[in-house]
């Protein structure tokens, strides 16, 4: 067992705390996201290329989950996410200063690899949670990552039309370093006594990918829901900026904006996996992203039932989403304390790997089919989970290691 992260509670405050860092440090990943173009036409990134700019932050942030994440099961947690924090806030003054392409893109690499913090604070507070509050707990903690996922991109864009992009970054690495010395001072210590080396520490993820049927399932289910949801964020700004609803990128922003009532799922979830409500909540969230697909077909294309069905689609996608993923994390998070870093970083690099492949699969649809090509698509996904969600029985314990 993991040694007791002193003798601090879970507190609201607390919870509060963890989630505003959860928000900020995600919303690293998607600051750059609307300002692509402008960036690459200020460094001199050829536009065919532009796509690297948002590749390379996933890139890190793939990497990081399965490297650094599981640190979190062998080193002293405060001083680690801190840490992270810290060279968080050094790649984004880096990318802020950038002038040529290859200083940019090594930041943009590094900015994905620090902000991998935030899947050290998830499980941190599961930790620091009582077991029959680990769920809300969770769920409290992780609406603030999901606010701060979809606010992301609309900031950067707001900062943006009235300075420049360079400011966006200096701005979140001023943030990050304030983070850090609140941070520093909030967290309690948490020291893991798993005994590891940190190659035997990575070559045990594999075993527990091989041996946790319930992180294998969930993994599943995420990595279906993530990539409809990485299509539907995808294929939509393209859908509205099209000849049939020919909004302007201030309109696309608003409808993005839509997205985040979605995040209220994230509580809801947490409490209903407390009250062994999980299952059903679970089909419910993958039943809801279906439904958010097929509503989109209602209405001629172009008028505002239309619009406004697709705006209503974005938040049941987002709420769907979210509810799947907090119930998955409770779960997994139930498999031994120290084992959730590695756990929660096998569990996010899999549903990250469904994310990427739905946003290629999404753009080429679009090109191919248009909305009703990739929407398809996009139905699929939930419905390959809820057909595989028809197979899950209770499950039986498995001893933790």
């Amino acid at each position: 067992m993991a040694a007791p992260a002193s003798s601090h509670a879970m507190s609201a405050g607390m919870t509060f705390v963890m989630a505003a860092a959860c928000g900020l440090i995600a919303a690293n990943l998607y600051y750059g996201q609307p300002l692509a173009g402008p960036i690459a036409a200020s460094i001199g990134l050829p536009a065919h290329a532009t796509g690297l700019i948002v590749t390379l932050t996933q890139i890190g942030y793939g990497l990081g989950l399965l490297l650094i994440v599981p640190l979190g099961d062998l080193l002293e947690n405060r001083r680690l996410i801190v840490t992270m924090v810290g060279a968080a806030a050094i790649a984004l003054l880096a990318a802020g200063f950038s002038t040529a392409v290859l200083p940019f893109l090594a930041a943009s690499l590094a900015i994905g690899l620090a902000s991998t913090a935030v899947q050290m604070i998830v499980p941190f507070a599961a930790n620091l949670a009582p077991d029959a509050h680990r769920g809300r707990v969770v769920g409290n903690v992780m609406s603030g990552l999901m606010v701060g996922i979809m606010m992301a991109r609309p900031v950067s864009s707001f900062i943006a039309r009235f300075s420049s992009w360079h400011l966006v970054f200096f701005l979140s690495a001023a943030v990050m370093i304030v983070l850090g010395f609140i941070l520093a001072t909030r967290l309690p210590t948490r020291m893991p006594q798993t005994k590891l080396s940190y190659l035997s520490l990575l070559a045990s993820m594999g075993r527990l990918y091989a041996t946790q049927p319930v992180l294998r399932r969930r993994a599943f289910y995420q990595a279906c829901q993530f990539a409809a949801f990485s299509l539907f964020w995808t294929v939509t700004p393209l859908v509205l900026a099209g000849p049939a609803f020919q909004l302007t990128q201030a309109g696309i922003a608003l409808f993005a904006l839509a997205g985040v009532a979605g995040a209220i799922a994230s509580p809801i979830a947490g409490r209903l996996a407390d009250r062994d409500l999980g299952k059903p909540a679970t089909l419910f969230g993958i039943l809801a992203v279906a439904a958010a697909f097929a509503m989109t077909h209602i209405a001629p294309e172009g008028s505002i039932i239309a619009l406004a069905l697709l705006t209503l689609a974005a938040i049941l996608l987002d709420f769907g989403v979210t509810m799947t993923l907090v119930i998955g994390q409770r779960a997994i998070y139930g498999l031994g304390a120290d084992l959730r870093s590695r756990l929660n970083g096998l569990f996010m690099a899999t549903f990250f790997c469904g994310g990427a492949i739905g946003s290629a699969v999404g753009a080429w649809a679009f090109a191919e089919g248009g909305w009703m090509l990739a929407s398809m698509i996009g139905l699929a996904l939930p419905v390959i989970a809820s057909l595989y969600f028809l197979t899950e029985r209770r499950p039986q314990p498995v001893p933790a290691e």
